[in-house]
């Protein structure tokens, strides 16, 4: 019983599927954790690749920011900063339209896409790509799901691969916001190829040979530096 109860909670997180007399792997390529599951993996690494991608806004840009985790902890570096004055946020993340409602700010302006709610809690679909082609932005950040060289970034939901690309083609410049390891994970659908992308930012964990790969497809490659924990003295 204490199995069945662990495979029945672990199948709920979207970490494996249950099937009859157990439990399989769940697919990389056709499924995703969901937001509160992939909110608590790699929070380090997240934190150091936000803080970065904050230096590329500028106040009063109007930028779009997609799903996803670590699109996430950007949005929260760059609300606690000087940068946020006077910007225009379009988003089809849920987490992310709260957390501008929930500073009851004026300075910052937040346009939600509408449409179909992911695992992810991100809105995609007909209904936010018909929102978002209306719009023009100055940059948008997306997170990926898994990095593939020579290909590009690909997402598991062919929905959301499809509202991203809408949001890249409203953009004056597209940042993706990704970790180390999704270099070594694939997935269904790909939303951007190399070619399409301005800036990848990434932490300091990636291997050199796929830092190395990547220089040579994309325009620019940042490395961030995560930050050594302080050990608190006894």
């Amino acid at each position: 019983m204490t199995i069945r109860r662990d495979i029945a909670e672990l199948s709920d997180k979207g970490l494996l599927k249950r099937v009859h007399g157990g439990a399989v792997t769940t697919s990389t390529l056709l499924s995703e954790p969901l937001f509160s599951v992939k909110s608590q993996m790699d929070i380090g690494l997240k934190d150091a690749i936000a803080q970065e991608a904050v230096t590329y806004v500028a106040p009063g840009d109007v930028i779009a920011i997609g799903g996803g985790t670590t699109a996430y902890v950007f949005a929260q570096h760059l609300l606690e900063s000087q940068q946020s004055s006077g910007i225009t946020i379009l988003t089809n993340s849920i987490p992310v339209a709260e957390l501008v409602q929930a500073l009851e700010s004026k300075d910052v302006e937040v346009i939600v896409t509408g449409g179909v709610i992911t695992r992810s809690n991100s809105l995609v679909g007909p209904i936010a790509d018909k929102v978002v082609a209306s719009l023009r932005v100055n940059t948008v950040f997306l997170g990926t799901h898994s990095v593939s060289l020579p290909r590009g970034f690909l997402m598991p939901n062919s929905l959301e691969a499809a509202t991203d690309m809408a949001m890249m083609d409203i953009a004056d410049r597209t940042i993706i916001l990704t970790d180390h390891t999704k270099w070594s994970c694939t997935s269904l659908s790909l939303f951007a190829r190399f070619d399409q992308v301005d800036t990848v930012i990434t932490d300091d964990g990636l291997d050199p040979d796929s830092a190395s790969k990547t220089k040579e497809l994309v325009k620019e490659l940042v490395l961030a530096h995560q930050s050594e924990p302080t050990e608190e003295s006894e």
